[in-house]
């Protein structure tokens, strides 16, 4: 289903939902039993025909009937395991209850007052989020292990009764009482998703009898169901509300919206931002994340996080609503309200809070060594080129337009300087008006400041090079969704994805070759042949190279060559190690005149040799 069927369906529903909610709910339930009588049914079928089968034989003792049952079992087993979806438990730091006997309290206090389920894992991790997670030990036959998966982050950013809140909203999804079906809906869509995803990755002939119907069917029952999991997230809200208090309730929905978007843009950019200065990981990011929750932000700073997030307008790609929708629904304005020292909702974790933040800062530190180590190592080589731009700028001397450019994209990221590069790719603009990097650069550069100018400056980019199409169009639709303009920013978006679909095309053909493929002379001089010759005779046991160009219909201006060879001998065998040591040597040691796919023509692809057979001049070893 294309998102724009998805979006008419929900448009179409959202009114039906409201005017008739009980009806609409039948028709949801009737849907999901539907996709769930069919699995049965395909499933009771194989069975039943399996025991057919194996009846026939024991009165007619046929030979064949014991191969086909053998076939329908193996599919029956095939089947089973595909729609035994397994989600792998959440990974995280466990707490039991005589650890952090208060967090307990307070989650066993929710729990019983909302029959919900019982939990029988608390995790914490460092993701700023929390959720209840359930992992079915019997695919869409349910029987779950529940996870409540807390976020320590979140707990430092919360004062305890926000936390209790976010609590209260998670616990409302699974709770046994009020909306029911709407919960039981809202984890079908999840189970129904993850099937879907796991049979995308089963290549078996067999599956035919699920696949196709369940990758039609899941999309068009999220969409049909998906005003009723949007009003699942209200009657989780609400029952925060009921919990807690609207008060508490709004404020949690407000903190967690601008505390994430600190943590995301401001926070842990200064932290990794070190790797500048620093060849190893340097700090204690979540033992000093509450000090610099509390210094940096402040109401004056949280007030732009809060203006965004009301600002943002309402979407059907999320189930979960916009900020502003969802305090409209609680009849509350946006509250911030910050936890006081020492009293967020982390200090619930008692005498485990200490362990535990040094174990996440470990783990922290361990797993972006790496990382860490290549940025430093990048960015010092960077410091060394912008200085060489600069001390020819200082001399006097003229850059080139890519070299400017390039100095600009330094002095922004080494430098720390966006102001300056701004300035500097606008004269480079002004300078080279046509030049595709510089209209690129500064155009997303405009955009990301709410510029329009910008927009005519990545026009010209995207005319001028194929290149910077994708990232263009991305830019131009957020810029168009920040500025409440959906209709532009569908024009945008669906350009982005024609795009996205014709580099998947351009790949695809560039990177295998087809027994029906058209294959034309390869148009090299007598100098590069020989030269490839040359190499291609010194490798062991290459006995014969063809080389020619595929006709492609992607980009035929860029060629794409193919490199054929055979390495058997008339007194050998076919050796597969022996094929892929020449292949590691071609790639190892030949240099092409351009992109270059390399297969071998023997075994089972003999007849691709047919391919160079009438090729002028294809046979250079």
């Amino acid at each position: 289903m294309k998102d724009e069927e998805f979006e008419a369906l929900v448009a179409r529903l959202d009114p039906v939902a409201q005017r008739d909610p009980q009806g609409y709910r039948r028709k949801v339930l009737v849907l999901a039993v539907l996709g769930n009588l069919y699995v049965a049914g395909v499933l009771l079928l194989l069975v039943a025909l399996l025991v057919a089968i194996v009846v026939n034989m024991l009165h007619k003792h046929s030979p064949v009937g014991g191969h086909v049952a053998l076939g329908i079992l193996a599919l029956l087993a095939i089947s089973l395991r595909a729609l035994m979806v397994k989600v792998p438990p959440p990974e995280g730091i466990e707490i039991p209850a005589d650890q952090a006997p208060a967090l307990h309290a307070m989650i066993e206090e929710l729990r019983a007052r909302l029959d919900a389920p019982a939990l029988h894992h608390v995790l914490l991790t460092d993701e700023f989020n929390a959720g209840v997670l359930q992992s079915p030990r019997l695919g869409l036959l349910g029987w779950p292990r529940n996870y409540l998966v807390i976020g320590v982050p979140l707990m430092k950013a919360l004062t305890p009764g926000q936390f209790k809140a976010v609590l209260a909203h998670e616990f409302g999804h699974l709770s046994r009482g009020h909306g029911r079906l709407s919960n039981w809906v809202y984890r079908q869509r999840l189970r129904w998703s993850q099937l879907v995803e796991r049979l995308e990755l089963t290549r078996v002939t067999g599956l035919f009898l699920f696949k196709p119907a369940l990758v039609r069917f899941v999309p068009y029952f999220n969409a049909y169901s998906f005003p009723m999991a949007r009003a699942n997230e209200y009657e989780a809200d609400a029952t925060s509300v009921q919990l807690t208090s609207p008060q508490e309730a709004a404020a949690a929905l407000t903190m967690c919206e601008t505390a994430g978007a600190y943590l995301q843009e401001r926070f842990w950019p200064s932290v990794h931002g070190q790797a500048d200065d620093h060849p190893e990981p340097v700090g204690a990011p979540f033992r000093e994340m509450s000090d610099r929750l509390a210094e940096d932000l402040d109401p004056s700073a949280a007030a732009h996080y809060v203006e965004r997030a009301m600002g943002q307008p309402p979407n059907v790609i999320d189930t979960h609503p916009v900020l502003k929708d969802r305090l409209a629904a609680m009849g509350q304005a946006p509250a911030l309200e910050f936890p006081p020292a020492g009293e967020a909702a982390d200090q619930l974790l008692g005498s485990v809070l200490g362990p535990v933040v040094d174990v996440l800062d470990r783990r922290w530190a361990g797993g972006i060594r790496e990382a860490w180590m290549a940025r430093h190592h990048a960015v010092q080589g960077q410091r060394r080129e912008l200085q060489a731009l600069e001390e020819r700028v200082a001399r006097g001397e003229s850059l080139s337009a890519d070299e400017g450019c390039q100095r600009a994209m330094l002095t922004e990221s080494t430098g720390a300087d966006a102001g300056r590069a701004l300035a500097q790719l606008t004269e480079i603009q002004a300078r080279w008006p046509d030049h595709p990097l510089a209209c690129f650069l500064l155009g997303t550069r405009l955009l990301d400041r709410d510029d329009a100018a910008g927009v005519a400056m990545l026009e010209t980019a995207m005319r001028q090079d194929d290149g910077v199409i994708a990232r263009s169009c991305e830019c131009l639709r957020d810029f168009h969704l920040r500025g409440g303009r959906p209709a532009q920013a569908r024009e945008w978006d669906d350009r982005l994805k024609r795009r996205l679909e014709e580099l998947e095309a351009i790949s695809l053909e560039r990177s295998e070759v087809r027994s029906n493929d058209k294959m034309l002379p390869h148009g090299l001089t007598d100098a590069q042949v020989a030269d490839l010759r040359r190499v291609l005779k010194a490798i062991p046991g290459l006995r014969k190279a063809y080389l020619a160009r595929k006709r492609v219909k992607h980009l035929p201006d860029e060629p794409c060559y193919v490199l054929a060879f055979t390495a058997t001998g008339f007194f050998q065998n076919y050796s597969e190690q022996r094929r892929a040591d020449i292949v590691a040597a071609i790639q190892s040691q030949v240099t092409f005149p351009g992109e270059t796919l390399i297969i071998h023509v023997e075994e089972y692809n003999a007849a691709f040799r047919r391919l160079f057979r009438w090729v002028r001049k294809s046979r250079i070893v």
